[in-house]
């Protein structure tokens, strides 16, 4: 076979620009470079592949197919109307289209590539990422089994009503799918496997049709309630030219205005909390941006009463005086006439006690004569399957609307119906509320000395020696489960800014803090603030490559070990379980524990290039360590110190 060379004109960068062959759109049949001309005919010049030009595809007469349009070309440019910033993704071959429009066409700049080992991984970076931003990232994910690994953080992001944004590749035309891997990695509908838990999905027939479709998905995504939206998005569409003579349109993103609660409820809902002796504010999944939490502050002060903040975000700064996070639901909701609820998830389970022995049983904790008023965007949206909904609560107002959108207006007319004597009776009731702030905040500091010097080193001093190498700077508590440390944060902690605590996954899924603390310092990094986590021992386990894509994208994030050797949570509720059978506790570390070795966290984030120290087993040791880390990751890059903790 003799060899001919590449007409000059054609550049590697022509020839590659774009994600598949025009040659599609001609009569003549491709024919591999492998491969020798058919037995009936002339015998093939085309010349052997060539190391510079490693896709090049030729006709039966050996001239090279040129390909001048790219459809994924255009999808960018669709996605970069939408002004995502990153790109997160495991790479695969049904979305390389893109991948390659990305790093080339696109500059490799918004977005950019974010390199990730596991799909649940680049979901749970975008999750992180959204808790700092409010915008989704692109997630691509690889057709059936690529979409199966994300299904977790997706359900997640979901329950926890975060949008991230899905591009998911997959063949359709099965005479497009090359070989058998191509055929199991695709399916008639890959979005049907998480359709219960994203808010909306779509599969374009054309590149129109993936123009409109995902400007629509943006829009539907950032809309509260938001949550995940998806797009399977075929492989040929990608890598094919774009049609001869089509003029393709961008469409417009619109501003988006917040769904926000009907007046008349809102006036009714004022008019409740001002004439309540005692009433009480109950925040969750409220305090996205920091005008969200400066509105709590300012209409908490202006009826004088008690919230409480249930640590899914900050909602309001812990060392407020009428923060009342720290008494106890008996205390304060028990004892309120009116509760207003804002974004609150679990209504029920603030209202009532659970008490689980052999025989279950519930039991009511608020006054007989007390009003309840809901306001959440979660009244707009709600699918059947996955329970996420929590039990119901029989409210007696419930305002279907956005709840940081809806608090300016319900300040106004909160301000409206209060009277001098109102406002009199107000200030007397602030100032008691203020007492009993300062009293639960001793408690909570005399509690926190139990234990000081044991080794393994306590949940409360872990928290403590971190806030003090911390309390000087512009910092973030990124995805820390709070009950996993017995909330010693939220109780010791001075927390005033939203970011000061992301909140956790609203799943519950293990795997998730290690890489949504990620996706919350990369956010972070653009604002210049130090991004820490309290990092679960079996969370990261689940997903331990984050730390390379942190060391790979020198993603400035601390890492302190909670590593208390096992499943704690598990290990508790087996021990109880014995308990209740009366079979002893001698047992319950089998299955629970991670122990037989010991796993070595700072050895392994060594391996993925990230700055490690640790174990540390000894108290005195922890401070010093700390501040060791702290400059590491002022100076932009990772570090994890591996803490030998208590159970919790």
């Amino acid at each position: 076979m003799s060899k001919r060379k590449v007409q000059s004109s054609v550049t590697r960068r022509s020839l590659l620009k774009g994600a598949a062959l025009a040659g599609a759109a001609v009569a003549t049949p491709l024919v591999a470079h492998a491969q020798t001309a058919p037995a009936t005919g002339p015998a093939r010049t085309t010349p052997p592949p060539n190391p510079e030009i490693d896709t090049l595809a030729y006709r039966v007469d050996g001239s090279p197919i040129v390909q001048t349009t790219s459809g994924s070309d255009f999808m960018l440019d669709v996605l970069k109307s939408l002004k995502f910033d990153y790109l997160v993704a495991t790479c695969a071959s049904s979305f390389k289209g893109l991948h390659e429009s990305v790093v080339n066409y696109g500059k490799n700049v918004a977005p950019e590539f974010l390199t990730t080992t596991h799909e649940e991984t680049s979901v749970a970076i975008a999750h992180g990422y959204a808790k700092i931003e409010n915008k989704p990232l692109l997630v691509c994910a690889h057709g059936t089994v690529g979409l199966q690994h994300a299904s977790m953080a997706i359900y997640d992001a979901f329950c926890d009503r975060v949008p991230v944004f899905l591009f998911i590749g997959n063949t359709f035309d099965a005479a497009e799918r090359r070989n058998e891997v191509i055929w199991v990695h695709s399916s008639q509908d890959d979005a049907a496997m998480v359709r219960d838990f994203v808010k909306w999905d779509d599969r374009p027939g054309s590149l129109e049709h993936f123009a409109e479709s995902a400007v629509r998905a943006y829009k539907i995504a950032v809309t509260p309630p938001m949550a995940p939206v998806l797009l399977s998005v075929d492989t040929t569409m990608q890598e094919g030219p774009i049609p001869e003579g089509k003029k393709l349109q961008i469409p417009k993103l619109p501003v988006i205005a917040m769904p926000q609660g009907e007046s008349g409820a809102v006036a009714e809902a004022a008019k409740l909390l001002v004439a309540a002796e005692n009433p009480v504010i109950v925040a969750d999944s409220y305090g996205r941006n920091q005008q969200a939490v400066d509105h709590l502050v300012e209409l908490a002060e202006l009826l004088q009463c008690g919230v409480i903040d249930l640590a899914s975000r900050m909602n309001l700064p812990s060392r407020h005086p009428l923060n009342q996070s720290n008494r106890g639901n008996r205390a304060t909701v028990g004892q309120a006439d009116v509760i207003l609820g804002l974004e609150v998830v679990d209504f029920w389970g603030i209202t009532h006690a659970f008490h689980d022995q052999i025989i279950t049983s519930t039991a009511s904790t608020t006054r007989p004569d007390a009003k309840i008023i809901s306001i959440s965007s979660g009244d707009l949206f709600i699918k059947s399957n996955y329970q996420d909904f929590q039990r119901y609560e029989p409210v007696d107002l419930a305002i279907a609307a956005d709840a940081a959108t809806t608090l300016p207006s319900l300040i106004e007319a909160v301000r409206h119906e209060i009277t001098a004597n109102r406002r009199l009776a107000f200030q007397a009731r602030g100032a008691k509320l203020g007492d009993a702030h300062k009293a639960a905040l001793t408690r909570v500091r005399s509690d926190a000395a139990y234990g000081w010097d044991a080794s393994p080193v306590s949940t409360a001093r872990l928290s403590a020696e971190l806030f003090e190498v911390l309390r000087n700077e512009d910092w973030s508590l990124a995805s820390t489960k709070p009950s996993g440390v017995s909330n010693w944060p939220q109780r010791l902690w001075a927390m005033d800014k939203y970011y000061h605590y992301t909140g956790d996954s609203g799943g519950n899924g293990i795997g998730f803090g290690a890489a949504a603390a990620v996706g919350v310092a990369l956010a972070n990094r653009a604002h210049g603030r130090l991004t820490v986590t309290i990092q679960p021992d079996g969370d990261l386990m689940m997903g331990p490559g984050i730390l390379w894509t942190a060391a790979h994208h020198k993603i400035p994030i601390l890492y302190v070990m909670h590593n208390n050797r096992g499943y704690h949570q598990e290990y508790m509720g087996l021990q109880k379980m014995a308990n209740r059978r009366m079979r002893g506790i001698d047992q319950a570390h089998i299955g629970t524990t991670l122990r037989q070795p010991f796993i070595d966290y700072a050895t392994i984030a060594k391996g993925m290039g990230v700055y490690a120290e640790g174990p540390i087993a000894d108290p005195k040791d922890l401070g010093a360590a700390l501040r060791r880390a702290v400059a590491v990751v002022k100076r932009g890059e990772p570090a994890l110190l591996d803490v030998l903790t208590i159970g919790r």
